[in-house]
């Protein structure tokens, strides 16, 4: 970044924040909504969880995912050491502080002085406004923020599932160390299922790019996120664990009528949700089904193959990206005062709410003044 963009940022806002230090305090006689935490701490993994936001902030990030460790820390320790499962504490347990012990985030994250939203803003802003920097947020911008706390997020969660099951401790997992659900083990081959392919050696396999009976840790991230993988075999496995769920006649393959009442609602949804398109009623959609279908079946002989279903792979499982986007576009509907598709520094220091939406506390009445956001 030139001298001369530093000096328009700095003058920016420095000028914001003499108007809002100044400006009069709005009084309100609501309960002021305070910042709260959330948790999407979750032992044991699964490849259909909700997808939850990804915090805007860094720093929340950040402590949202030390607050994990500290669960993490505890199941762990119950999920290997089952012999003190079912005691209060282990030995020593005691004399472990906690996170809060320290720092109380919520009081930290609503305290004018440690972690002031304004200031917050004014600081990310020319973090995000690199592509180019212009003076404004765009929509690729801020999909592009919010992948990267995205990524870091899936990544350190991937990190932690490592630990569970590195159990030599080398860096790598090889299939005999990896431990699917107690549920898998006692379960039949069809009985969970879509699930239950997520626990065979083919997807190990897969997600092993380089071939070496091991996973590391891009490798294994990609094992637990598919979605989000490059690796080609791996998007094939996918491709064929939808034939294999999607398959209800047996026959090895996906014929119209499995397709229309299965896939086709997955692509649709994706569609609508990227074009902000209206809602259609089943009987309206069967054309379009119809010509995705012809468009998808390369060899003409009536039903789809895993090869044929590669080009929508990624509209039946939307990566990270997708939801990056997602996000990205709700915050620029709410706070794009003047509706250029884009966002400056002031229009999102006067909608504070959109970006710490995450955190916000669900239970206050809309209408409430956020006196915090000062």
């Amino acid at each position: 970044m030139g001298k001369a963009s530093i000096i328009v940022y700095v003058t920016a806002a420095i000028l914001i924040l003499l108007f809002l230090s100044y400006s009069p305090k709005k009084h309100s006689t609501h309960r002021h909504r305070r910042l709260k935490l959330r948790s999407n701490f979750t032992f044991t993994t699964s490849h259909q969880q909700h997808h939850d936001k990804v915090p805007f902030d860094p720093i929340v990030a950040e402590i949202e995912r030390r607050r994990e460790e500290k669960l993490w820390e505890k199941e762990y320790f119950e999920h290997s050491h089952s012999e003190f499962a079912a005691h209060d504490s282990a030995p020593g347990d005691e004399s472990q502080p906690e996170w809060e012990d320290f720092m109380n985030a919520e009081d930290y994250l609503n305290d004018e002085d440690k972690f002031n939203i304004t200031n917050r803003l004014v600081l990310l802003f020319p973090k995000i406004d690199v592509d180019p920097v212009d003076g404004f947020v765009s929509e690729h911008e801020l999909t592009e923020w919010n992948l990267q706390q995205a990524e870091k997020d899936v990544l350190h969660r991937t990190q932690r599932e490592m630990e569970i099951h590195d159990k030599n401790h080398d860096g790598f997992i090889s299939f005999s160390e990896y431990e699917p659900p107690s549920w898998v083990h006692n379960a039949d081959n069809n009985s969970f299922g879509y699930d239950m392919g997520w626990w065979k050696q083919e997807h190990f396999n897969a997600s092993d790019a380089d071939g070496d009976g091991l996973l590391n840790l891009t490798e294994f991230n990609d094992f637990q996120h598919p979605a989000d993988s490059k690796n080609p075999r791996l998007l094939q496995w996918l491709c064929k664990e939808e034939v294999r769920e999607r398959d209800t006649d047996r026959d090895g393959k996906i014929n119209f009528k499995e397709f229309f009442h299965g896939l086709f609602d997955l692509v649709r949804n994706y569609d609508e949700e990227s074009h902000d398109a209206s809602h259609h009623s089943d009987n309206s959609m069967d054309g379009p089904a119809r010509v995705l279908f012809d468009q998808l079946d390369k060899d003409g002989d009536g039903h789809l193959s895993d090869v044929e279903l590669l080009p929508i792979i990624g509209k039946i499982h939307p990566s990270e990206r997708y939801y990056a986007k997602q996000q990205a576009d709700y915050i620029i509907s709410q706070a794009d005062v003047d509706k250029d598709g884009r966002l400056t520094l002031t229009e999102m220091i006067e909608n504070p709410y959109v970006f710490y939406s995450a955190i916000f506390e669900d239970d206050e009445d809309e209408d409430d003044f956020h006196d915090e956001f000062r």
